[in-house]
């Protein structure tokens, strides 16, 4: 079973989709920047729930029915989102959670984990970093590909629609296949799902959390860190950092995957994170 919700606190609005048995072990999703919760597609939440999870997912800030900002007016920081977690957890009476983060999620998970201890079992980050000092830049194709679309009027959905699967299909790894039709239609469901697809572009101004992410080595819950071997917005090399700055980190490599949650790797993905959070 899935039911939609949408949290109204006194900061923030934030839309979620839960799916399973409340009385499982809760797993929260926390997608990347400039990207909805229907990046979590719903059978890999769905194949989750089947497998023993309680899967919540959501909007963050400035993506889908959450709260939006107009760009370049937003009045937040990452620590804020991070805590948005927290703000989802307590909607739905819920004490403690396993957290997955993709990308910039996967960021925002560290943050909810080094600022909330007590309430965060473990870890699962995909694609992401902790962005410390030396590591790779993202790849030159996906700078150049970002600097020509700044000026991209996301209000014109026919635009935002090539936008949005040429984005993807940048970001593939070469051992993967890119699925044009299930992308273009993901992308779709995002700008139907979107209350102000411009304010996306707001994650890209944020800051904040910067104290708290140079501890990452006190993050002490046990944590799955997956990564692509030819990830080209966040090299294989963050995930290899994550690995050894974190005490209980397990490595998943997928290799010849890009920046991506690939249908070809959600057999391997999810039973590594049904592993992690089966026993807490």
């Amino acid at each position: 079973m899935n039911m939609e919700r949408l949290i109204q606190t006194d900061e923030v609005k934030l839309q979620t989709e839960s799916f399973g048995d409340p009385a499982n072990a809760a797993l929260l999703l926390i997608m990347g920047s400039q990207a909805s919760m229907v990046w979590w597609e719903r059978e890999f939440c769905e194949r989750l729930a089947a497998g023993g999870r309680f899967v919540i997912r959501y909007d963050n800030r400035d993506t889908g029915r959450s709260s939006s900002w107009p760009l370049g007016t937003a009045g937040y920081s990452l620590t804020d989102m991070a805590d948005d977690a927290m703000r989802v957890l307590d909607a739905y009476g819920i004490e403690k959670a396993h957290l997955a983060g993709m990308s910039l999620g996967g960021y925002l998970s560290q943050l909810a984990a080094l600022r909330h201890p007590e309430r965060v079992l473990s870890l699962t980050l995909l694609a992401s970093s902790n962005y410390a000092d030396g590591l790779p830049p993202m790849e030159e194709k996906v700078i150049e590909f970002f600097t020509r679309s700044a000026s991209l009027d996301l209000s014109d959905a026919r635009a935002a629609e090539h936008f949005g699967v040429e984005k993807w299909r940048l970001i593939v790894g070469s051992q993967r296949k890119f699925d044009e039709s299930r992308i273009r239609e993901l992308v779709r469901e995002e700008i139907r799902h979107a209350e102000s697809l411009a304010s996306m572009g707001n994650h890209m101004l944020l800051g904040g959390g910067e104290e708290d992410a140079a501890r990452t080595e006190d993050i002490k819950q046990p944590a799955l860190i997956v990564h692509g071997t030819e990830d080209p917005v966040l090299p294989y090399a963050h995930g290899l950092a994550l690995q050894q700055g974190l005490s209980k980190a397990r490595l998943l490599p997928l290799e010849g995957a890009g920046h991506e949650i690939h249908p070809d790797d959600w057999p391997a993905i999810i039973e590594a994170m049904l592993e992690l959070t089966g026993s807490r």
